[in-house]
């Protein structure tokens, strides 16, 4: 007997239920053991408070599958009474689904993938938190120093080092150039420190008033720069660990060998990206699984005499970006296959936006082929 187990996992209870090849239900609190049987269980929830859950089923020997929470969603809606939500209910759903659509396994992960994931979403979150930063302080020192907002650009370490000690234009002023310059030398590997030091005292001599609660948002702007100086430095960490993280991960090199995925600045992020939304190949059984997992497949529009194709609006969002992205890359850096087949489809009448989408789809085939062979990016080698 096959069963069909559907599993709402939640922080407290785990509400299951099993469906066998006939449709009828047995709703489970605890042990799945006593039901016997070849068994499938979907979950909805992937990582998060759901780890320790696939942990224990994984070291069971039992088969997992993700049922996507949107498809769970869209099924629960086919049932009488589909506007009761409820974790019984969700399971029963999901099992139906596990029961009779073909769903993506859930493969145990080594430790390298979990570490790259959990260091990829630390380093997203402290990107946002910085982009927020930097814009509150831009914000602040426009309505002080507003001259000297226009000429710093806030995404590099040296002006950062400078508005952590001097902001207004009468601290600049006092200072000179001879001090500004010595408090930005105090910073290893900063580079162009008198140019900075010029172009921040050209600008305070410009402006001579003092505007209202000028020392409060100064000293604001002081705490905002020195926060931005160690997030930065975090970040650092965090790209470091992920070049050790890669070289261990025996896909790091074979992504890495295709052009575009280590864009200028020699940073390890795409490849890394990609193996923590991707985990395993093998949970993908061909290029185009993937590439629909992407939402880089495109999907058909029929309905009546009206047949056509559109570019798809679902898939895994991140995914998509870091494949788009190393498209872009490709073509950036004037690799010949990629900026051949980009050239090809613009002549064909794509505009940019297609003709990227167009090669990051083809290079989903082409990684996906290296990951299955196990062979580095063979550019000359021709398929049969």
């Amino acid at each position: 007997m096959k069963l069909s187990v559907g599993i709402d996992a939640a922080k407290t209870t785990h509400w299951a239920v099993a469906v066998d090849e006939g449709g009828r239900i047995d709703t489970l609190v605890a042990d799945l053991r006593r039901l016997g049987g070849e068994m499938v269980i979907g979950l909805d929830v992937v990582g998060s408070f759901a780890r320790f859950l696939e942990a224990v089923l994984l070291a069971e020997g039992f088969a997992l599958v993700h049922t996507p929470g949107i498809a769970v969603n869209r099924a629960g809606q086919g049932f009488a009474g589909s506007e009761r939500k409820s974790d019984p209910r969700d399971a029963r759903t999901i099992a139906e689904l596990v029961r009779t659509r073909a769903l993506r396994p859930i493969l145990p992960e080594a430790d390298t993938v979990t570490a790259l994931r959990l260091k990829v979403g630390r380093r997203c979150d402290l990107m946002q938190d910085q982009t927020r930063r930097l814009n509150r302080l831009r914000g602040l020192l426009c309505g002080i120093f507003p001259g000297l907002e226009r000429g710093l650009d806030m995404t590099c370490k040296g002006p950062l080092v400078l508005l952590s000690r001097f902001v207004t234009p009468a601290e600049i002023r006092r200072a000179g150039q001879a001090g500004l310059v010595a408090h930005l030398r105090k910073t290893p590997h900063l580079h162009g420190s008198e140019a900075l030091a010029a172009r921040a005292l050209e600008a305070a001599r410009g402006q001579h008033i003092a505007v209202p609660g000028e020392a409060p948002t100064a000293e604001l702007i002081r705490e905002l720069a020195g926060e931005a100086l160690e997030a930065r430095a975090r970040i650092a960490r965090i790209d470091r660990d992920l070049e050790r993280l890669l070289a261990d991960h025996p896909d790091g090199a074979l992504i890495r060998s295709l052009p575009g995925v280590r864009p200028i600045g020699q940073t390890a992020l795409l490849a890394a990206e990609f193996i923590a939304c991707v985990g395993d190949i093998r949970r993908f059984a061909s290029a185009d699984a993937l590439a629909s997992a992407a939402g880089l497949a495109p999907v058909q529009r029929q309905s009546g005499k009206r047949n056509g194709w559109r570019r798809a609006l679902t898939g895994h969002k991140t995914l998509k970006r870091v494949l788009y992205q190393s498209a872009f890359c490709a073509v950036s850096t004037k690799d010949p296959l990629s900026r051949a087949f980009y050239d090809r489809k613009r002549r064909e009448g794509k505009h940019h936006t297609q003709a990227l989408i167009a090669l990051a789809r083809r290079r989903v085939t082409v990684i996906w082929t290296m990951l299955q062979r196990r062979e580095t990016l063979q550019p000359n080698r021709k398929a049969a």
